[in-house]
């Protein structure tokens, strides 16, 4: 029995205002959480979803679980349903796109080869992947309707969270996927997703500030089809901080490489103790792509590709120690594929009404990355404190340029 000290503390991140840092409300922080529209900052020209979610996707749930443990260990799970049925008989069609290979993502070989998911997306810590893959592996085998398969694909995305958390001590991830799969089950269709320092975010970093997880999406009007296009971040990357063509990060003292190349206009100020990959941009970003228009994996693949320019409109490098992926599937019936079907009549979009998704993925991943900053609270643990980024103090240098109407 573990001492009270030791005790892993399993929280289930239900909806965007209910996540601490450690079970309790944290201490405040010098802005509180706010996504990036309260501040006007509603990159591109396409309208947001209801919920400006990967959840505006009909079908798609999303559960989290944020696992804190003693006073180092800081991680979690986020898991993502396509759909709320068979998805090892029902499978939707996905693709790969790899912005920076400096990762360990788990089933891809089989979901390139085949072009198709057949169990849940996780995206959880670098150490954390294999028990992930196996407790999912386990879950899916547990169905009922799955008692005679003997081979499951699951498919684990992650990124290092080591600043903040002690990536050797894994406890209660098994727990906390299924935990996190239970809690996707249960949030129904259109359920809002908890944002910043929760599930596979609790531990992250991005741009030397608090990270975590983000979601936005964009809706085509319906001349272009009336498509969504949802994604999902999990954000723990450095570079040099931008955001609508400001410059924040060097305006508040704060970018990589700052030592050997110091920003005129702005403070002195050193990268966070205790983080260097802060000073060269190193880190990961998951980006989990979601869509109901009906695409099969060739124009998934060419839609994943876009989202990386969503990445890089933040400020990152891809620098060479980060891991930068974009899954993404559709949901679409059409374009399903039954595993006992031999023949399977697939129609999808043509190749010339792609443009729109393009740009709905490009601004939807922008967005989403600026939420996961915002919607972010400070996590401590026994050798530091991470604070988000300061939301006052942007809307400042935004509203002196001429941004921040509220959208």
């Amino acid at each position: 029995m573990p001492s009270c000290r030791q005790r892993t503390v399993i929280l289930l991140a239900l909806a965007p205002w209910t996540a601490g840092a450690q079970g309790a409300a944290p201490a405040a922080p010098p802005s509180a959480p706010v996504r990036a529209r309260a501040l006007g900052i509603a990159p591109g020209i396409f309208a947001p979803g209801p919920r400006n979610a990967i959840t505006d996707v009909a079908g798609v749930r999303v559960g989290q679980v944020t696992v804190s443990s003693g006073d180092s260990v800081r991680t979690g799970v986020t898991a993502v349903l396509p759909h709320a049925g068979d998805l090892y008989r029902d499978r939707v069609p996905a693709a790969l796109h790899v912005g920076n290979g400096f990762g360990k993502l788990l089933g891809v070989t089989q979901l390139r080869e085949l072009g198709e998911l057949e169990t849940p997306l996780l995206l959880t810590c670098t150490l954390c992947i294999w028990q992930a893959g196996d407790a999912l592996a386990q879950w899916m085998l547990a169905r009922p309707e799955n008692a005679a398969v003997r081979s499951i694909n699951p498919v684990v995305g992650e990124t290092n969270d080591g600043s903040l958390n002690t990536t050797r001590a894994r406890p209660g991830i098994g727990a906390a996927v299924a935990a996190a799969l239970a809690a996707a089950q249960a949030s129904g269709d259109g359920a809002p997703v908890a944002e910043g320092s929760v599930g596979a975010g609790h531990g992250t970093v991005m741009f030397g500030w608090k990270g975590g997880m983000g979601t936005a999406s964009r809706r085509l009007p319906a001349a272009l089809g009336g498509y969504t296009v949802g994604v999902l971040v999990q954000g723990n990357y450095g570079g040099v901080l931008q955001m609508l063509g400001v410059p924040v990060g060097p305006l508040l003292g704060r970018y990589s490489f700052q030592r050997e190349a110091p920003w005129p206009a702005g403070p002195s100020a050193a990268p966070p103790p205790g983080d260097p990959n802060a000073e060269r941009g190193d880190g990961s970003c998951m980006i989990v792509v979601a869509t109901d228009a009906p695409l099969l994996a060739r124009n998934l693949e060419r839609l994943a590709a876009r989202a990386v320019m969503g990445l890089a409109r933040t400020g990152s490098a891809a620098s060479n120690g980060s891991g930068d992926y974009v899954l993404a599937f559709s949901t679409h019936p059409a374009v399903r594929r039954n595993s006992a079907e031999g023949v399977a009549a697939l129609q999808e979009l043509g190749n010339e009404a792609m443009s729109p998704l393009f740009q709905a993925v490009v601004e939807a991943t922008e967005e989403a990355l600026y939420n996961a900053l915002f919607m972010a609270t400070p996590v401590r643990t026994r050798t530091q404190q991470v604070l988000p980024l300061p939301a006052d103090s942007v809307g400042r240098l935004l509203r002196a340029r001429g941004i921040g109407a509220p959208r």
